[in-house]
């Protein structure tokens, strides 16, 4: 007689970031994610006023029955008044908001090169923000910037924050990221190894801009990286952050978010041995 052999199906939630509904507003972000069945939501903090208000985010967590996963600290060269001038306060702010709000993980973008003092004190302050308190402040990978053939960071000591010498505690894999510094993400993913905290699953073709694509829609190993985390101890959360703001309206952009969610779904299983 032949043994069944079962898919082990992996408990992490999905979510969608609000970045994913723009050029709509945060709130009608917590109304799709809702409609279309995703776990929870990740608030991307940027010049929408409500994406600054711990307050009006949770009536709308509590209005639409859906959790907040993470708050993405505004790390943005367009969100570098939001909160504050200061990233400190940037980052106190982040991990007052995800307490309030029941977040597991602050996401953070590693310093900008010309944000000195800031880049000398971010690792070390990294971690003592993180000894107080049980929010997870889980850095990004992010990309060079590559202009007439030459390679250049914005980011200090580096874009690739899985390569330093000093690992963070936490780490969000960002999979456009890798796209767009043309790294192998899985690669990548095994060197961030149980440190992974946080994924940000999209899609990239290699192209010299953050594309954000729907997962399957470009080159990143992104089905591969959802199965290698279903198989793992993975504790963290996996956020839609894609690019709908092509979309001609509602119902495209929908679509677009439900086919990302299905592949999530589809792809966060372990197959049997």
């Amino acid at each position: 007689m032949t043994r069944s052999r079962a898919l082990r199906v992996s408990h992490s939630r999905v979510g969608l970031s609000t970045a994913s509904v723009y050029p709509e507003t945060t709130a009608a972000a917590f109304e799709l994610a809702a409609k279309l069945g995703y776990d929870g939501v990740e608030v991307m903090v940027w010049t929408d006023p409500v994406s600054q208000d711990p307050s009006a985010l949770r009536r709308l967590s509590e209005h639409y029955s859906m959790p907040i996963l993470a708050v993405h600290a505004p790390c943005l060269i367009i969100t570098q008044r939001v909160w504050s001038p200061d990233p400190w306060v940037k980052l106190q702010k982040a991990k007052a908001a995800a307490e309030l709000l029941g977040a597991q993980t602050v996401v953070v973008h590693p310093p900008f090169r010309w944000q000195r003092d800031y880049s000398r004190r971010f690792h070390s302050g990294i971690e003592q923000m993180a000894n107080e308190t049980d929010v997870r402040f889980a850095v990004e990978n992010m990309f060079p910037l590559r202009v007439r053939g030459r390679t250049m960071s914005a980011y200090e000591p580096s874009w690739d924050v899985a390569a330093e010498e000093d690992p963070y505690r936490d780490y969000t894999l960002d999979l456009s990221h890798s796209a767009v510094s043309q790294s192998d993400a899985i690669a990548m993913l095994d060197a961030m190894g149980d440190r992974l905290a946080h994924l940000h699953i999209a899609d990239g073709t290699g192209l010299n801009k953050d594309e954000h694509l729907v997962p399957g829609r470009g080159t990143q190993p992104c089905a591969q990286v959802l199965e290698r985390v279903a198989a793992g101890s993975f504790t963290g959360h996996v956020i839609v952050e894609v690019n709908t703001r092509k979309a001609v309206d509602r119902f495209e952009r929908e679509t677009d978010l439900a086919e990302a969610l299905a592949f999530c779904r589809l792809h966060l299983v372990k197959a049997p041995a």
